[in-house]
């Protein structure tokens, strides 16, 4: 739910600080999420209070309708490239310095994977610790990192790569289709009206190389 709420701030800021029902809906979606969760709004407020409690989410007043934020940042004392990665390993689970530059991107913009792996050193060597190096296992390249948000990680139950559940939905794939289509009709108006222009200024143009 302290993820959900940092990544909001960043994907949907006109909306934020989220009410519960947004709050619960960000918990309970089904991409870009590891476990996927189906948690109820009195579930949420449970966690809210118990956040509340260490001060890592406030509530904002003067609105009808509560809301709340979160103060990663200051109470673990960290920047907000830290609080990207750290956010996203809560969200998706284990990741390589290159996944979390990757899926990290919304809430900051990695200029390369060693910065990336700069930070989270830094994370590693907090005191208390806020993520570790897991030991790369047979047919890995590249050791994944985790959050110690919720104490020790217990190596007999990270899971494996490839289980993460990040599928795309049929619905985004349907969209990403329409995209294309739209795209590789906008490249086909923009190759007439270049050979137009050509044609005009009497220049030989190579179609193959368009």
């Amino acid at each position: 739910m302290l993820a959900v709420l940092l990544e909001k701030q960043f994907t949907v800021p006109d909306t934020y600080p989220l009410s519960l029902n947004a709050l619960t809906s960000g918990c309970n979606q089904k991409t870009a999420r590891s476990p996927v969760m189906n948690a109820t709004e009195a579930e949420i407020l449970m966690a809210i209070d118990g956040l509340k409690h260490l001060s890592l989410v406030m509530e904002s007043s003067g609105s009808r309708v509560p809301r709340f934020e979160h103060n990663m940042n200051r109470v673990f004392s960290i920047p907000s490239q830290s609080a990207a990665l750290l956010g996203t390993l809560l969200l998706r689970g284990p990741q390589t310095a290159a996944e979390l530059r990757l899926n990290a991107a919304r809430l900051h913009s990695f200029a390369d994977t060693s910065s990336v792996e700069v930070f989270l050193e830094e994370l590693a060597a907090h005191n208390p610790p806020r993520v570790v190096k897991l030991p790369r296992t047979p047919g890995e390249r590249e050791s994944r990192w985790m959050h110690l948000l919720c104490g020790e990680v217990n190596l007999n139950v990270v899971p494996e790569r490839g289980t993460v559940e990040d599928a795309i939905s049929p619905a985004e794939f349907e969209a990403l289709k329409a995209e294309q289509k739209a795209l590789a009709h906008k490249v086909s108006q923009l190759q007439a009206l270049l050979e137009h222009m050509a044609g005009e200024l009497g220049i030989s143009i190579d179609k193959d190389t368009l």
